[in-house]
């Protein structure tokens, strides 16, 4: 018998949950996995736009290299810039850093910084001109 297996985007969840559960796991790892969730959920279906590039820019300026939360930051400042058709210099700097990281060594940031700056490109228009 096979199973399917079916995937549903985490829910935002209230701030206060949220801060306190990306503070955990910037302390200790073994939560990254609640945090990554936590984070995805931020960036797919909260409405406070400041809210949601805050906490991309925390974890991708505190997580420790190597961890997923760096590529996931990277990832979710993609969401935002989709979501709401903008993001602060800050975290767009950070978006193309740690796309460059991902390139640079997989093993520091992993490839889902990459996709997250080319949204950011994307829906930003920031590629560069041709020609």
């Amino acid at each position: 018998m096979h199973t399917h297996r079916s995937f549903q985007n985490p829910p935002a969840l209230p701030h206060a949950a949220v801060v306190e559960t990306l503070e955990r796991a910037l302390r200790d790892r073994s939560f990254e996995g609640e945090a990554a969730e936590t984070l995805v959920g931020t960036a797919l279906n909260d409405d406070d736009h400041a809210f949601v590039e805050h906490w991309c820019v925390e974890v991708g300026t505190r997580a420790e290299p190597g961890s997923p939360l760096l590529g996931l930051a990277g990832l979710c400042l993609g969401h935002t810039a989709r979501r709401f058709g903008r993001l602060g210099d800050e975290a767009v700097k950070l978006a193309e850093s740690l796309a460059a990281r991902a390139e640079a060594d997989p093993a520091d940031v992993d490839g889902r910084a990459m996709d997250g700056f080319d949204d950011v490109r994307d829906f930003l228009g920031l590629w560069p001109s041709q020609g």
